[in-house]
């Protein structure tokens, strides 16, 4: 079920630049899984804070109000990654964050294997490879189903063994839109290896809401804001408390052995509040709730309800508009039929380069990706026998009208090529 139309106004309203590129002019943001919408609130925010000299740490109004600052946006995101224990800190970006939870992990256990899927995007694959092979382990990779473009926890409770000492996991694709069962698969390698650490990339997953790091189960949780409506610049990690107990560089004599390297951007962590009241303002708007949690939990539903709105408009078809699914000479990355599907379609054309078709659906004022059978993508594409795939991508701010829009589009390019 999509938003109202004048909900569906309200939410678009929070957006910078959500119907005109700053660059380019009007069009239809389909590349939501490449970076997400900017709140304006962050915009402001950003601004604001670029402008504080002062640091934390030091003994005057200033300083005092940044640490509140810092202290504020940590309590927002336990709220909103429902995470009661465990530590919160903020890095370089996604990326480098799973780099540093994996390589900690990795060094930090004893002898045995490292446990990953064919599935992940290269910032945990990569990370598992090279610091299981520094730390003498051997890393294990899981076959994903590649009809389905996902992976599931049967198919780790395969690969499992009780020697097994860290194992990654990808929440949502973001080349199949395909989420994983975090908190099934967490419970197949605890039955067989109950001390492992667990550290999940939740890069994608976490603009479509429903983040619940409780029920998890895991070690590691990481997210990369200005894919869930904040800025580049940053990331974002939880971590348990004994992984964050692990050996991991830090100053010398520095109080309580922090994560954090350095002096780090106020900013950041104030534009990360930002992101937490809008998922709280979408929940009260979507429910009679009053709670925090359980406001920021009602716009997760109605955020996943309305992009399989989306997603099943796009598919299937909207008013008088054949879907993709109808359209012969194209196919359905993940198919047609797949409720893990958040937000996003991948495809291809049959006698069209994804290229071509990434750039006369740009001629028509519809921005989508490419994505090739490289060191990003190849893992899913190269199995399927494609060089290359478009990819879709919505978020909830994105209408039913610029889906039919995509489909005429879609629908004229098919002709042109046939």
């Amino acid at each position: 079920m999509t938003f109202s139309s004048e909900l569906l106004s309200d939410v678009r309203s929070k957006f910078a630049h959500v119907a005109e590129c700053p660059f380019g002019g009007p069009r239809v943001f389909f590349e939501n899984a490449g970076g997400a919408l900017t709140l304006n609130s962050v915009v402001e925010t950003s601004g604001r804070m670029a402008a504080i000299p002062d640091n934390q740490g030091r003994d005057n109004p200033a300083s005092h109000a940044l640490v509140a600052i810092i202290d504020k946006a940590k309590a927002d995101m336990r709220v909103l990654f429902n995470a009661p224990d465990g530590q919160f800190f903020v890095g370089e970006s996604g990326t480098e964050l799973l780099f540093r939870l994996i390589r900690v992990a990795c060094l930090g256990t004893p002898d045995g294997t490292v446990l990953s899927s064919t599935v992940e995007h290269p910032a945990t694959r990569s990370a598992a490879s090279k610091w299981a092979e520094t730390a003498r382990k051997t890393h294990v990779l899981i076959p994903h189903d590649d009809a389905v473009g996902a992976v599931d926890a049967a198919a780790y409770s395969t690969m499992v063994r009780p020697e097994t000492r860290v194992a990654t996991i990808l929440h949502t694709s973001p080349v199949t839109g395909m989420s994983m069962d975090v908190a099934a698969i967490s419970r197949a390698i605890r039955v067989v290896s109950p001390e492992c650490f667990i550290i999940v990339d939740g890069i994608q997953h976490a603009a479509h809401g429903q983040l619940d790091i409780e029920s998890y189960g895991i070690d590691g949780y990481v997210v990369s804001p200005y894919k869930v409506f904040s800025r580049h610049g940053y990331g974002v990690a939880w971590m348990s408390d004994r992984l964050a107990a692990l050996p991991h560089d830090h100053l010398l004599g520095a109080p309580g052995e922090p994560w954090e390297l350095g002096t780090r951007d106020t900013g950041a962590y104030a534009t990360f509040s930002d992101v937490v009241d809008y998922f709280e303002w979408l929940g009260s708007k979507v429910s009679h709730e009053t709670d925090r949690r359980a406001r920021i939990v009602a716009a997760g539903h109605a955020i996943h309800a309305h992009e399989k709105a989306l997603t099943d408009a796009m598919i299937f078809g909207t008013g008088n508009l054949k879907g993709l699914a109808d359209l012969a000479s194209v196919s359905i990355i993940g198919g047609v039929e797949n409720p893990r599907r958040e937000g996003l379609v991948s495809i291809a054309v049959q006698g069209q380069a994804a290229r071509d078709v990434v750039t006369k659906l740009q001629m028509r004022g519809i921005r989508t990706h490419t994505r090739k059978a490289d060191h990003y993508s190849g893992n899913i594409l190269d199995p399927l026998g494609m060089p290359s795939a478009i990819r879709v991508s919505m978020c909830h701010y994105n209408s039913t009208g610029e889906v039919a829009q995509f489909l005429q589009a879609m629908r004229e390019i098919v002709e042109e090529g046939a």
